[in-house]
């Protein structure tokens, strides 16, 4: 995503760069619970084939991982720091470099056809449906362009730069796979024991870490899985916490 960052595409892709339409109405949620990645994976490619046959809908699977960390194709060996940590770590077929999943953390994986929706961002929308559903939640948070030659920068960011989501996509014959992992309350520390995103230096956080600040309560499990899934399904919130608010850029 570029934490898990961005996208990887594949044959009968849609070009385009314009914000995808809201999956409004036609978006199944499935919520799942704990599941191990391999499983997950092994499960998302038979999602996959069902979209590709048309056997199912668009949808979007609601899950966490045990403690995971896995890289993209893109990923320099050096920022794995094998042997310096005992977190498993896996390869994996979406775009993007390396980032961690664990208890406390939202994964999303969105299985959608694209062919028939004409040129899409899929990405960007995804980043807009998370900053908009975090603005429900009542933290303020925006989405960041790259500059030219510098690392990805996809994601869900506070406005001080730190972030709260990774995103990272395949397309493969217009049909997407992977998606974003939202950090509700994961142990943050496992975000020191490698380079996340390809970016030295990032400042990872979390809904939980975000609310300490302001001496509020953290939002549950339930309420950030209602909050994403209302946003990505409708393109709008709902009635917002004190203080929310929804940046873009």
């Amino acid at each position: 995503m570029t934490a898990f960052g961005d996208l990887q595409t594949g044959p009968g892709t849609p070009p385009g760069n314009r914000p995808a339409e809201p999956w409004a109405g036609s978006l199944e949620r499935v919520d799942l619970a704990e599941v191990p990645y391999g499983e997950a994976t092994e499960a998302m490619r038979g999602w996959v084939a069902e979209r590709q046959a048309g056997q199912a809908g668009d949808r979007l699977f609601l899950l966490s991982h045990p403690p995971v960390i896995t890289y993209g194709h893109r990923t320099d060996p050096a920022d794995l720091r094998l042997g310096q940590h005992d977190i498993p770590v896996l390869p994996v077929d979406r775009g993007g470099y390396a980032t961690y999943h664990g208890p406390g953390q939202l994964v999303g994986y969105l299985v959608l056809d694209l062919r028939d929706r004409g040129p899409a961002d899929v990405v960007r929308w995804l980043e807009t449906g998370l900053v908009l559903a975090l603005g429900e939640l009542g933290f303020d948070a925006q989405r960041r362009d790259t500059p030219p030659g510098a690392s990805s920068l996809v994601g869900v960011w506070t406005p001080d730069e730190r972030k709260v989501a990774s995103i990272g996509m395949r397309i493969r014959h217009g049909i997407t796979s992977h998606g974003f992992a939202l950090n509700v309350d994961p142990d943050l520390r496992a975000f020191d024991q490698f380079t996340v995103c390809g970016l030295p230096g990032v400042r990872m956080t979390s809904l939980r870490e975000l609310a300490a600040e302001r001496a509020v309560p953290a939002p549950s499990d339930p309420a950030v899985r209602d909050a994403v899934y209302r946003a990505l399904s409708t393109g709008r919130a709902g009635a917002r916490s004190p203080g929310g608010r929804v940046n873009e850029g």
